[in-house]
């Protein structure tokens, strides 16, 4: 662009424009002074910090649209992810005077991934920072490597016991409830909504869709590295065999029967029931895998230690885990919505 005309014209639509593929990725973080700097040292404009504000605020419009806008294109976009994706589960809720209250979104691939991870959700909520702002809830689970993989995620106007309710309502219906299920919470850095800290500026339907681009990369790196994994366990759930091995050969091993057990630790003492797969220390039945005490009396017998460990822990569960991939969706010129779906009306939540 001519540095003559920018200079006649250093409007914020102007400067907006310019500075469009700055926000292309939403990890990308470039403040109205970063602009102020690089306007002034690029092309000699001197910016208010408010104009370069608002050159920000357009930027991202021509880039995303308006927020009220991606209301507007949430049903054809569900209606999208439900063709493009059989056998998802997509859900909007709305008011009688057609205002947001929830969207819930899981594809066809976590729902059939789910039946190779251990029966832990990890549960999460996390405050959103767009126009509308909102909550953006998400389930996940880990994998035979020890990697989170997301289950399902919504957003809901706000954040109390009824969206709860209907979020947890949603997930049984499409992961199904399945016995011993155990749900927590979760704080931790690797935690999913720590991840997608970056998206939570995105407007609804953008927000869905990082979410889903986010899931596709995901599925194709961890189908290359579980084509990649030759060991019987994933790496971490091998690795913590390994160092549990590694401390049984320092304990001592006297049989009472067949399957039970007293390991000598020092001065402690444990007892192992092989046939339950249980130790008096508790980590064998809580992780479900040999602890070092299990491992000891397995060595005494001659055992191998295949039997008891979890099958969520194999490679085989891993290669199932993420056998579905998730392709991308069509472009949205593309888009065959019917008449009905993409009239329909979604105002932004009040």
């Amino acid at each position: 662009m001519d540095n003559a005309f920018i200079q006649c014209k250093p409007t914020s639509m102007v400067v907006g424009s310019m500075v469009i593929p700055k926000y292309s990725d939403p990890k990308t973080i470039y403040t109205p002074k970063d602009i102020q700097t690089d306007m002034m040292s690029e092309h000699g404009m001197n910016l208010t910090y408010m104009k370069a504000w608002r050159a920000k605020e357009k930027a991202l419009q021509f880039l995303r649209g308006h927020p009220t806008d991606s209301y507007s294109k949430l049903p054809s976009y569900l209606y999208i992810l439900e063709k493009t994706y059989l056998g998802s589960v997509v859900k909007l809720k709305k008011t009688d005077d057609d205002c947001f209250l929830y969207v819930f979104v899981v594809i066809c691939t976590p729902i059939s991934s789910w039946k190779y991870c251990r029966l832990v959700v990890v549960v999460d909520g996390t405050f959103l920072k767009s126009a509308y702002r909102g909550i953006m809830l998400t389930t996940c689970t880990m994998d035979a490597v020890g990697v989170i993989l997301p289950l399902a995620y919504a957003v809901v106007d706000s954040k109390n016991d009824a969206s709860w309710k209907w979020f947890f309502e949603q997930f049984k219906h499409a992961h199904g409830e399945r016995p011993n299920m155990y749900v927590v919470s979760d704080r931790n850095e690797k935690s999913l909504n720590t991840l997608t800290k970056y998206a939570r500026e995105l407007s609804i339907v953008e927000l869905l869709e990082y979410m889903r681009t986010l899931l596709e990369r995901w599925t194709k790196e961890k189908l290359l590295k579980a084509k990649g994994t030759f060991t019987y366990l994933g790496f971490k759930f091998n690795k913590e065999l390994d160092d549990n091995r590694t401390l049984s050969h320092k304990l001592r091993v006297r049989a009472s029967t067949d399957y039970i057990y007293r390991v000598l630790d020092g001065v402690r003492r444990y007892i192992i029931c092989l046939e339950n797969k249980r130790c008096s220390c508790g980590q064998f039945q809580l992780d479900k895998l040999p602890c070092p005490y299990a491992l000891a009396a397995l060595r005494h017998r001659d055992g191998s230690f295949e039997q008891y460990c979890s099958p969520y822990y194999t490679r085989e569960n891993l290669l199932r885990t993420y056998e579905i991939p998730v392709n991308p969706l069509p472009d949205e010129r593309k888009w065959n919505v019917p008449q009905h779906i993409s009239e329909e009306v979604v105002n932004p939540p009040i």
